[in-house]
């Protein structure tokens, strides 16, 4: 089933009854809206912007048992925070086991399959637009276990270099020139996504394969969600070949960002909504720290108009 995402750009209060949650708004002028009632277990992801959102502790509680992953955004309108359930698989303490136990050359090599997919999947992406692509495509066959020549760096150099038109001079940096604001936003959106199917899966989002920071709280989120990113690219790209301006995130660009959750994608050579495929992904991934499989199942990026 695919969950829904809620944005929440003006004030509302939000609570729960009867299982379900209620959303109350309010007109320009201040008056209540007709409130709203919403099935809980049909939501997959909350976004709180505005500051005058109220939530009760019992929705956060209802919505933390049901997985729904809840993002709070900072002041300049960009996901700052993410509410996550400390549980949400019925055997996590042996899948946590199973993850803590994993040896590292099991978690080198399956660094070295995620970093092989992100590359094919940049180059695909680039394809698409008539770029040239046999060096990406030779430096993700290079890739090694751990990915110790950094082929990764090599290939995020010419795809940054290469995806926006020349005039643009696009430099990817977090604290960079638009259209990084929209690239920042929908990478947020997407980690969180990871982030809900990790736990979902009864993995510990904390312990990466790769990213190690004290301060991370969702490093393999940040492994797992980078084939990925060449989908929240594609989204970018559009809004800039489309000529809208995207120098603020305004509230038509973020609806369509909100929608990265249901992109159709391509894994396991089935189309799959991304939100349904990423559980996929986590589920292989749980295999692989079982021992039962070797290989985490990603996406292949295929544009519609390669079909």
């Amino acid at each position: 089933m695919i969950k829904k995402t809620l944005f929440f750009g003006n004030p509302a209060y939000l609570n729960t009854k009867d299982e379900q949650m209620q959303v109350q708004l309010y007109d320009e002028q201040g008056n209540k809206c007709t409130p709203k009632s919403i099935p809980i277990e049909d939501v997959g992801i909350i976004v709180l912007e505005h500051p005058q959102v109220t939530i009760t502790h019992g929705l956060m509680q209802k919505l933390t048992e049901n997985n729904v992953a809840l993002i709070s955004c900072s002041s300049n309108y960009l996901p700052s925070g993410l509410l996550m359930p400390l549980s949400g698989n019925t055997i996590q303490a042996e899948r946590f086991r199973a993850q803590l136990e994993s040896s590292e050359p099991l978690r080198k090599q399956l660094w070295q399959q995620t970093i092989m997919m992100k590359i094919r999947n940049q180059a695909a992406h680039l394809k698409a637009n008539n770029i040239e692509v046999q060096n990406m495509y030779h430096w993700a066959n290079s890739v090694k276990s751990g990915d110790t020549e950094n082929h990764e760096a090599r290939a995020a150099a010419y795809y940054w270099g290469n995806i926006f038109p020349s005039e643009m001079n696009f430099r990817r940096e977090r604290a960079g020139l638009p259209p990084n604001n929209l690239l920042n936003y929908g990478y947020a959106i997407l980690r969180a996504t990871i982030a809900r199917n990790l736990v979902a899966s009864g993995l510990l989002p904390t312990l990466g394969i790769h990213h190690h920071n004290r301060y991370n709280a969702y490093a393999l989120a940040d492994d797992i969600m980078e084939p990925y990113r060449p989908y929240v690219d594609k989204v970018v790209l559009d809004i800039v070949k489309s000529g809208e301006p995207y120098e603020e995130l305004t509230t038509e660009l973020k609806r369509k960002l909100l929608n990265i959750p249901v992109l159709d994608i391509y894994i396991d050579e089935q189309r799959s909504p991304l939100m349904v495929g990423m559980q996929r992904t986590t589920t292989s991934l749980v295999r692989c720290f079982e021992g039962e499989i070797r290989k985490i199942i990603y996406p292949e990026y295929i544009e519609a108009a390669d079909e």
